[in-house]
C-alpha cells in the first residue's frame, strides 16, 4: 500500500504538496479559536476530592487567592514620608478592579483589638497617617504589640512592610499585578524597594511568558536546525522538506487541540516543541539514503521510491513507538497531560504521513539537473563526518569487549545516580533565579512569616465545636508546633484572636494570654468581636456554625518535599497528641494543591512510560520476529533513559515536571536510531559474508542518516538554553543528553554486541 502512495506521490507531486495545503488551510483557520489556560488547578480533574475540598473550603471561609506586596526601607517604615506613601499604595490597590476590598490586609486595612476601660477596642491602625514622632511611636508599638501581625504585616525589623490582596480571579492575577506595580512605581521614592510574590502571580505570569518564550524559542530553534540542515547537506533546497514537514505537523496538532476546544494548557503550549525533533527524524532518513542512491541510480523518481521501499518499515515502526510513549500519557491522571500526549501522537503520525507524501512530492520538484552535479561532486568528497564515522566504526569494532564492560560499569552508576534523583517541583522555580519573581520570593520571605499559602482544616461533628476550650486549646498547640518547623514562618487562627481579646480585656496580663477554659466565655468573646470589629476578620478563619475552623499556614517556601513535611510534620504530632473526640483534620491550599496534581502527574506518568516501554517491547518482538533483537532495539533506549536519569541525579536535579514531560519523548527518540540500525544491519547480512565487510557498510551511509539526526536535535535546540524559563532550558538539555547517550550506544555499543554475536542474532539472514 505504501509503494502504491509512494509511486502516486511522484507521479503527482504539484496534486499532493496542494492536497495537503488545502487540508492544512482547514486546521490553520481554528487557531482564531483559541483559548488559554494557564492555572495549574486545572491540572487536577474537577471532581478530584482534594480540589473539590479546595473549592469548597475557598467558599465556606472566604478565602481567595493572594498576591503579596513587600515594601522595604533600608531607613525603617516607621517615618512619616513612607508611612504617607505606603497609605497611597494602599488606596490605590483597593481600587483595582478585581481586588476583594474587605478582606485587603495591610498597615492601612487591618483591625487592631485593645481595650480601654474594660471595654473591647478594635479600630484600624493606620487609618490616618500618624506625622508626630509620638504618634508614630504609638502606631508601633500597636503593631509590636499584636504578634498577630508582626511576621505578617510588618517585619520584625521594622524595615518592610507587607500588603495581601485577595482576588476575585486567579486568571486576572497577572493583569492586577501588572496595575499594583504601576502604582508602586508611581508613589514609592527610589530609595524604597518594592516586591510582588505569591503563587497566583508567579503562576500567570508563567503563563504569560510560557507564551512569550514560545513565540522567541520555537522560530529561534527552527532556524538554527535550519542551519544545522544547511551545514550538514550543504544545499537549500534540502532544508525545504524536514521543515515543511514539521512545521504542517504542528499545525496539524495544535489545529485539531484548539478546533475540538481543548484549551491551550501550560502543557499542550509545549507541543510544538516537541514535534519539531521527531517530526524531522525520518525526513533526515529519507534524505541521507536519497543522497547515496542518486549518483548510481541518476533518476530522481526511481531513486525515492528505492530509498523509500528499504525505510517504509523502520520509518512505521519508529514513529509508531514515538507515537506510542505520547498517547500512553492518556492514562495519567491529570487532564492535560492526556491532551498534550494525545495531540503530540497525533502530530507525530502526521509527521510520518507528510515524510511519505509531501517529502518525495518536494525532491520530485526539484531541478534534476542541478541536483545531479550537486550530489555527484558531493559523492567525490569525503567529509569530516565520514571521516569520523569510520574511526568510530573501527573502534567498536576493534573494542567490543572493552566497550561492553565499560557499557556495564556505567550502567551501574547510572542506576546509582537515579536512586540520587528527588521528586520535588515548586512553580516559583519555574523562572530563573535572577527573575523578578525569584528576587521578590526570596527577599519577602527573609522579612516575613511565608508567601506560600496553605490551609488546615479542624472540623467538627456539630456545629460551635470549635467554641469547645479544649478544641481551641489543641488549635493552639497544632500552631506552636507547625510555628516551630523551620519552614513554617508564620501561623494564623481563630485561637489567635480569642488569645488577643482574652489578653486586653485582662489589661494585657500574661497570664491571660491564653484560650479561655470555658465555652461560654470562647463564645462571648467571638460574639463581641463580630459586634464591634469587621465581621470579615472572622470569616477567614471560622464558619458561620463554628463548625469548622480554618489555620493559614505561611511558609517560606513552596516545593513538594517542604510542603510533604510539614503535612507530615502534622500527622505525627497528631498521632502523639492525639484530637479531640470529634475532631478532624485535612490540609488544603494552592501550596497543598501543587503538591497533589504535580506528585500526581509525576507517578501517573511513570506508570504510563512504564507500560509504554512493555508496548514498544512488544512492537519490536514483531517488527524483529525475534524475542532476542527485540531486547538489543531497546538497548539504547534503557541505556539512555538510564544514563541520562543518573546524571540528573548525580547533578542533583529535582525530578519535576519538565523533567517527567520529557521522559515520555525519550521512548520515541531513543529507540529510533536503534530501530534504522538494526534494519540496516539485517540488510548488511544479507549483503556480506564477514562481520569487518559488515561493520564497514554500517559506518557508511546508515550510521551518517543517524549522525545527521544527533547532531541536528543535541545543536538544534541549543536556543532553548537561553529561555527565561526553566522547564525551556530543561527540555532543551534534556534533549542534548538524550541524543548524545542513544547516539552513542547505537553507533558504539550495538556495532560491539553484533561483533560478538551478530551471527547468532541474524542467524536467518546469514543462512539465506
Amino acid at each position: 500500500m505504501l509503494h502504491k502512495l509512494t509511486n502516486v506521490v511522484t507521479r503527482f507531486p504539484k496534486t499532493t504538496i496542494s492536497l495537503v495545503l488545502i487540508a492544512t488551510i482547514f486546521f490553520a483557520l481554528q487557531f482564531p479559536k483559541i483559548k488559554i489556560d494557564t492555572d495549574p488547578e486545572n491540572m487536577l480533574e474537577q471532581n478530584q476530592p482534594d480540589r473539590v475540598f479546595y473549592q469548597d473550603m475557598k467558599k465556606e471561609f472566604d478565602i481567595h487567592d493572594l498576591l503579596v506586596v513587600g515594601i522595604v526601607d533600608g531607613q525603617g517604615i516607621f517615618n512619616p514620608d513612607t508611612l504617607r506613601r505606603i497609605a497611597r499604595v494602599t488606596d490605590d490597590i483597593l481600587k483595582i478592579k478585581g481586588v476583594i476590598i474587605e478582606d485587603v490586609v495591610s498597615l492601612r486595612t487591618s483591625d487592631n483589638v485593645t481595650s480601654e476601660n474594660g471595654t473591647l477596642v478594635v479600630k484600624r491602625f493606620m487609618e490616618e497617617v500618624p506625622q508626630s514622632p509620638k504618634a508614630i511611636e504609638k502606631l508601633k508599638n500597636a503593631v509590636y504589640g499584636n504578634s498577630f501581625f508582626v511576621d505578617k504585616i510588618v517585619s520584625k525589623d521594622g524595615k518592610a512592610t507587607s500588603i495581601y490582596i485577595p482576588i476575585s480571579k486567579k486568571a486576572e492575577s497577572y493583569r492586577i499585578s501588572e496595575e499594583i506595580e504601576r502604582i508602586l512605581k508611581k508613589e514609592l521614592s527610589p530609595e524604597q524597594k518594592y516586591y510582588l510574590a505569591g503563587l497566583p502571580v508567579a503562576e500567570d505570569t508563567f503563563g504569560h511568558e510560557m507564551f512569550v518564550q514560545m513565540g522567541i524559542t520555537a522560530p529561534l530553534a527552527g532556524f538554527f536546525i535550519m542551519l544545522l540542515l544547511l551545514l550538514l547537506f550543504r544545499k537549500g533546497v534540502f532544508l525545504i522538506p524536514p521543515m515543511m514537514d514539521a512545521l504542517l505537523a504542528i499545525i496539524w496538532a495544535m489545529g485539531l487541540l484548539i478546533g475540538l476546544r481543548f484549551p491551550v494548557h501550560i502543557m499542550s503550549s509545549m507541543i510544538p516543541i516537541f514535534l519539531m525533533p521527531i517530526a524531522l527524524l525520518d525526513d533526515i532518513h529519507i534524505l541521507s539514503d536519497f543522497f547515496d542512491r542518486y549518483p548510481s541510480i541518476k533518476d530522481k523518481r526511481k531513486t525515492i521510491i528505492a530509498t523509500m521501499k528499504d525505510l517504509y518499515r523502520p520509518m512505521f515502526f519508529t514513529s509508531i513507538t514515538s507515537a506510542v510513549g505520547f498517547a500512553s500519557l492518556a492514562m495519567a491522571d491529570i487532564p492535560p497531560i492526556r491532551v498534550f500526549g494525545l495531540f503530540v501522537a497525533f502530530g507525530i503520525m502526521a509527521a510520518w504521513f507528510f515524510s511519505h507524501t509531501v517529502v518525495p512530492a518536494i525532491i520530485m520538484l526539484m531541478n534534476e539537473r542541478k541536483l545531479a552535479v550537486f550530489l555527484e561532486r558531493r559523492q567525490q568528497k569525503r567529509s569530516f563526518l565520514d571521516r569520523m564515522l569510520k574511526s568510530l566504526g573501527n573502534f567498536a569494532f576493534a573494542k567490543s569487549k572493552v566497550i561492553l564492560i565499560g557499557a556495564s560499569i556505567i550502567l551501574a552508576v547510572g542506576i546509582i545516580g537515579i536512586k540520587q534523583i528527588h521528586i520535588n517541583d515548586n512553580p516559583v522555580k519555574w523562572f530563573k533565579p535572577k527573575h523578578k519573581i525569584r528576587i521578590a520570593d526570596k527577599v519577602m520571605n527573609k522579612f516575613f512569616g511565608g508567601t506560600y499559602m496553605a490551609y488546615l482544616v479542624v472540623k467538627g461533628n456539630k456545629e460551635d465545636a470549635i467554641k469547645e476550650p479544649a478544641v481551641m486549646s489543641y488549635i493552639n498547640k497544632l500552631e506552636n508546633h507547625l510555628e516551630n518547623l523551620k519552614i513554617v514562618g508564620k501561623t494564623s487562627s481563630i485561637a489567635d484572636i480569642v488569645k488577643r481579646i482574652n489578653y486586653v480585656l485582662h489589661n494585657e496580663n500574661k497570664s491571660f494570654d491564653s484560650v479561655p477554659k470555658k465555652r461560654d466565655e470562647i463564645g462571648q468573646y467571638l460574639f463581641l468581636f463580630s459586634m464591634i470589629g469587621d465581621p470579615n476578620d472572622l470569616d477567614n478563619f471560622i464558619d458561620y456554625g463554628a463548625q469548622k475552623a480554618n489555620i493559614w499556614v505561611q511558609m517560606k517556601g513552596g516545593d513538594n518535599i517542604q510542603m510533604r513535611r510539614v503535612e507530615e510534620s502534622t500527622y505525627d504530632f497528631i498521632k502523639k497528641n492525639p484530637l479531640p473526640k470529634g475532631i478532624t483534620v485535612r490540609w488544603s491550599g494552592l501550596t497543598y494543591i501543587n503538591k497533589v496534581w504535580q506528585n500526581l502527574m509525576v507517578f501517573g506518568m511513570l506508570k504510563a512510560i512504564l507500560g509504554s516501554f512493555f508496548i514498544v517491547f512488544l512492537l519490536m518482538v514483531f517488527e524483529f520476529r525475534s524475542i532476542r533483537l527485540a531486547i538489543v532495539s531497546m538497548l539504547p533506549l534503557s541505556f539512555a533513559i538510564i544514563s541520562s536519569y543518573g546524571l540528573i541525579g548525580f547533578l542533583g536535579k529535582d525530578y519535576d515536571m519538565p523533567i517527567a514531560v520529557c521522559s515520555s519523548l525519550s521512548l520515541g527518540m531513543a529507540i529510533d536510531f536503534a530501530i534504522h540500525f538494526l534494519q540496516r544491519l539485517r540488510a548488511g547480512y544479507k549483503k556480506y559474508n564477514n562481520a569487518e565487510a559488515i561493520n564497514a557498510y554500517m559506518f557508511q551511509e546508515p550510521a551518517r542518516a543517524i549522525s545527521r539526526n544527533a547532531i541536528v536535535i543535541t545543536f538544534g535546540f541549543l536556543p532553548l538554553l537561553g529561555a527565561t524559563l526553566t522547564p525551556y532550558v530543561t527540555v532543551g538539555a534534556f534533549f542534548a543528553i538524550l541524543m548524545i547517550f542513544s547516539f552513542l550506544t547505537t553507533l558504539v555499543l550495538l556495532p560491539a554486541i553484533m561483533r560478538l554475536w551478530g551471527k547468532a542474532l541474524f542467524a536467518k539472514e546469514v543462512s539465506g
